[in-house]
Parts: structure tokens; C-alpha cells; sequence
């Protein structure tokens, strides 16, 4: 038996009684068509990693196996979640569409049965699709296209965190603590859900190795690393000399000089705590290098897998993220904010017999991922799907630097911590900043990586300015969406206050998976459950 390494323990891959993982094991797929030449697709996604961080994107993060595949893939540089928050960007990039146009509107939105996803157009082409992890799911489909899925969804599935609008001040699952509680631990519950992903993944590649008669595959292995709460394992904490790990580029700017969206975050994460000193922050982002190289291990993990048992010469591997994390810049931590450090992902796309490595930076995003695998699987999805699509291909790119066009690229924020929608735009060098209430900002990225001069007001920049909210204006109608995501908040918080009147319906999945029982599940606070059984250990 092949021994795997994961996440400080050894199992043996093999059957696990009563494990419903196994339940497919030694099955001939039954939808084989003739797809011999079609890749299989390792789809590794990773939540709240930052490119910025890994050495590939120039950061301290040791992390030898994405380095690997960064430099036999091809790296894009500029690469941007459509929504930076777990459960919309997720839905987007899964749909192929800006999140609005799935009605995916903040954590507790419902992504509904009847949208098309990746896994059904991989299904159309003879894939068999399989979920490792976690993607977010709320309402009563936990599969959305993909054949199976191996670990119960960790976040709630109902409507529990439905924002509204129409409160004076709507709370965030995240607060101070999330710094100042940080450092070494033995175990989280995210380290049993990660390993449980890592295990269940390796079995189903074991069980596709040894079945002569499959089809193509595409399996999605999905992480909860490096999300907080900021607590890893020694083994990789001492990876790092913690007097090296570096500190924000940018503090905490002056009231007088930070934009309103900014202050709104500060105050919605109750992250201006003066408890959050230098040693805090220092502590916590030396806990997230930590949790990146324990990613890493869990990639190396699978890639080892794939090259023991024969899949690795012709299988397609994709890494990216859901979004980023602001990691301490400008006072700021976790995501919902359209800055470089949380709206930008890492994406490596791995296929060293198909694409000479190379580096991109065009300007990308998550929707174009789906025409992306559609395009490996020979599928016409501009053509195939129901509505139009918001993304394209980026098989032209992997191909040759030079074939693509400066198109724009859009991301969204209409969940808690905005009164109002608020939008990105971002083409060529520059980046717009809009709605949500706020004053409109535009930044030279290229130019300011950091985002530290606002252009609106510079006269020279009038021009472009106007041009990006054309852009803006073309894209979304405000003041109907408005409307109607205000609507939807409504529903569904009635809906979920009936439903705690008597049994619930029970919109899960797995469970009976031991697993389920570590996992978050309304009425438990964010937080409390996030630090179950941590016991902080000392440096």
C-alpha cells in the first residue's frame, strides 16, 4: 500500500468502514464515451490564499510544490476573484457568470439547482466529477453537477447568514480576536477538515487508477488553508524565523486619509481594537506563511499521488483561490475589499506536455475558468450555454502571451459590510473603485501596486476615469439590483426564521460522515467554533 503524508499524520490509503467515500470504489462509470484523448483536470482550490505571499509572485511563503508547478505551468500574474467572499466568488466561478447574474449575493445566498456549473458541462463531455470539500453550498443541492461528493459541506447550508441591509449595523463573523488569538496549535477543526479532503481525494485517485475501464475525471480538491482562525502546526511554523516574517507595506493610514470603504471594513471587522499591537500582527501573518506551506504539503501530497500511481503525464492541474486576504495592510485583515491583496488570486494552470511554462499578465478572472476546462474537454460553451457567459477561454493564453485582448475584468461586493452594491473594474493598468455608497477611487496598479494614490480626483485622469464607469454603468443596472438583492435578503431571512419553527428541512449532505459532526452548523458562533479545540502552544 502506497503510505500518504498528510497534515503531520500517515494513514494508509484503503477503505475506511463505513466511510461513504468508498461507495463508488471498483463501479465502471457509466456514462464512458469515447474521450480517450481528453485530459483528466485536478482542480485544486485553496481559500483566502493571497498570491502576493507565495515565491512564485515574489513573497517568503516556502512552498516547494507550488513552486514546482509554477515553474513547469503557466503563472498568471494579475488573476481576480469575481466577488471577494467565499460563498459568491465560488458560485461565479463555478457558473461561469459575475455573481449577481446567479443571484450570488453574500455568504448565505442559495446557489439554485437549475444554474449550469463546470461539473455539468465536464459531465456533458463523458467526465466523471467528483467534490472534494468545500464550495459553500446553501439550499437544498449539495452536488451541483458534480457525480459525487466526499466531504460534508464545513459552513452552514441554510439561510443562518443571510445579511440585511435594512439593519443599522450588520455584525461580521470575524473580529480582533481573529489577531490577537494566533500562533501554534496541536489541531482545528479546519486541520480535521483539510485532512479529511486530502485522505478522501487520494482514495478516489487510487480508485480511478485501478479502474481500466473509466472515463475522464475531474476532481476538485478544495482546502479550507489559509483561511483564519491564524493558528498552524509547529512542524511549519518553524519553517519561518519569526524576527524575518515580514510586517504590512502599508499600516494603518490616518482617519483623514482612508477611503470610506476601508473605514467601513475597519469598523465592520472591529479591527481598530488598539489590543491589536505589532507583535499580534507579526504573530498572525507568521501563523498564515505557516498555513501556506501546510497547503503546500497537502498539494505535494496529492501531485506524489498522481505521480505513483501513473495519472500525472497527461492530467491537467489548476490551483487558484477564492480570494485573498488583507493580511494587516493598511490595518486591514481578511477579504471584502476590492485591494490588490484581497481581490487578486493566484491562478497556475499545469499541463507541462500541453503548455511550454510561461508567466501572463493579462488581466483574468475565476468566470474564465469554466469556458476554460470546457475548452479542454472540447466543449463549444459559448455556444452551449443557456445564457451568455461572462468569462473566456484562457486556453489562447496558455498557448501564446500575445493572443489575448485588454479585456476588462469585474468583481462585485453586495453582502454585509456594504449598504449598497459596490463594483470593480479593472482594465489595462488601472482599477475602479465604485458604488457601495462611497466616493469613487482609481488607482494606476502598475504604477502603485499598493494602491496608495487615489487618481479620481487628478484632472489628467478624467478621461479614464469616465471611460471605467462607462464600463461600470454597461455592466450592472444599480439601482435594479438594489432592489432586488434588498428583496432577497428578505426572503430568505423569513424563510429561515419559519424554519426554526419546528423540524427544519435539511438542506446537507453526508450526514452520517463523522466528519459532519466538526462541521459549522447554525445556531454556533463563527468564531467559537473556529477555535474548538485550539489550545494555543508557545513559540
Amino acid at each position: 500500500m502506497l503510505l500518504v503524508a498528510g497534515g503531520g499524520e500517515w494513514y494508509r490509503s484503503g477503505t475506511i468502514p463505513g466511510d461513504p467515500a468508498r461507495a463508488h470504489v471498483s463501479k465502471p462509470f457509466s456514462e464512458n464515451l469515447v474521450t480517450d484523448t481528453l485530459p483528466d483536470i485536478l482542480f485544486i482550490q485553496a481559500d483566502q490564499l493571497k498570491p502576493q505571499v507565495l515565491s512564485a509572485y515574489g513573497g517568503p511563503a516556502v512552498t516547494p510544490h507550488l513552486d514546482r508547478l509554477c515553474h513547469e505551468g503557466v503563472v498568471f500574474e494579475s488573476a481576480y476573484c469575481n466577488f471577494p467572499l467565499c460563498a459568491p466568488s465560488r458560485f461565479s466561478m463555478l457558473a461561469g457568470m459575475l455573481p449577481s447574474r446567479v443571484r450570488a449575493f453574500d455568504n448565505g445566498a442559495e446557489f439554485t439547482a437549475a444554474t449550469p456549473t463546470m461539473a455539468h458541462y465536464l459531465r456533458l463531455a463523458g467526465y466523471r466529477t467528483t467534490l472534494s470539500g468545500k464550495q459553500h453550498f446553501v439550499g437544498p443541492d449539495m452536488l451541483h453537477g458534480f457525480h459525487e461528493r466526499l466531504v460534508p459541506e464545513l459552513y452552514p447550508t441554510d439561510f443562518d447568514w443571510a445579511p440585511s441591509w435594512d439593519e443599522v449595523r450588520m455584525d461580521s463573523n470575524n473580529d480582533a480576536r481573529s489577531i490577537t488569538r494566533s500562533g501554534i496549535c496541536v489541531r482545528s477543526v479546519q486541520m480535521d477538515h483539510d485532512e479529511t479532503v486530502l485522505f478522501r481525494a487520494v482514495s478516489r485517485l487510487h480508485d480511478l487508477a485501478r479502474d481500466r475501464d473509466r472515463g475522464p475525471f475531474f476532481l476538485l480538491a478544495s482546502f479550507t488553508h489559509p483561511h483564519d482562525p491564524y493558528y498552524a502546526p509547529r512542524r511549519h511554523w518553524e519553517r519561518y524565523r519569526h524576527e524575518d516574517v515580514p510586517m504590512p507595506a502599508t499600516a494603518l493610514l490616518p482617519e483623514s486619509e482612508r477611503d470610506l470603504h476601508s473605514q467601513r471594513m475597519l469598523v465592520h471587522h472591529g479591527l481598530l481594537d488598539p489590543s491589536i499591537t505589532e507583535d499580534f500582527v507579526r504573530t498572525a501573518r507568521h501563523a498564515y506563511l505557516a498555513n501556506c506551506s501546510y497547503l503546500d504539503e497537502m498539494v505535494g501530497t496529492l501531485l506524489g499521488t498522481m505521480e505513483a500511481i501513473g495519472l500525472a503525464r497527461d492530467t491537467v492541474v489548476v490551483v487558484t483561490s477564492d480570494h485573498g486576504d488583507m493580511l494587516g495592510e493598511r490595518g486591514m485583515w481578511f477579504k471584502k475589499h476590492f485591494f490588490e491583496h484581497a481581490s487578486r488570486v493566484p491562478l497556475i494552470v499545469h499541463a507541462p506536455w500541453r503548455f511550454a511554462a510561461g508567466r501572463r499578465r493579462e488581466n483574468v478572472s475565476l468566470v474564465d475558468l469554466l469556458p476554460t476546462l470546457c475548452e479542454l474537454a472540447r466543449i463549444d460553451a459559448a455556444n452551449r450555454a443557456p445564457r451568455p457567459l461572462d468569462g473566456a477561454s484562457l486556453i489562447p493564453l496558455c498557448d501564446d502571451s500575445g493572443s489575448a485582448e485588454d479585456a476588462p475584468v469585474f468583481s462585485e461586493m453586495t453582502s454585509e459590510g456594504v449598504p449598497a452594491p459596490m463594483f470593480m473594474v479593472r482594465h489595462g493598468r488601472f482599477k475602479l473603485m465604485t458604488g457601495g455608497g462611497a466616493p469613487d477611487t482609481l488607482f494606476d496598479v502598475l504604477a502603485d501596486p499598493e494602491e496608495r494614490t487615489d487618481l479620481a480626483p487628478d484632472p489628467d485622469r478624467a478621461h479614464t476615469l469616465a471611460a471605467l464607469r462607462r464600463l461600470a454603468a454597461k455592466t450592472w443596472d444599480t439601482e435594479a439590483l438594489d432592489v432586488e438583492i434588498r428583496a432577497s435578503q428578505r426572503e430568505r431571512r423569513l424563510v429561515q426564521a419559519a424554519h426554526r419553527h419546528g423540524p427544519a428541512p435539511v438542506w446537507d449532505a453526508l450526514e452520517s460522515d463523522p466528519v459532519w459532526a466538526s462541521c459549522l452548523r447554525a445556531p454556533d458562533d463563527y468564531n467559537e467554533w473556529a477555535w474548538r479545540g485550539i489550545e494555543p502552544q508557545s513559540r
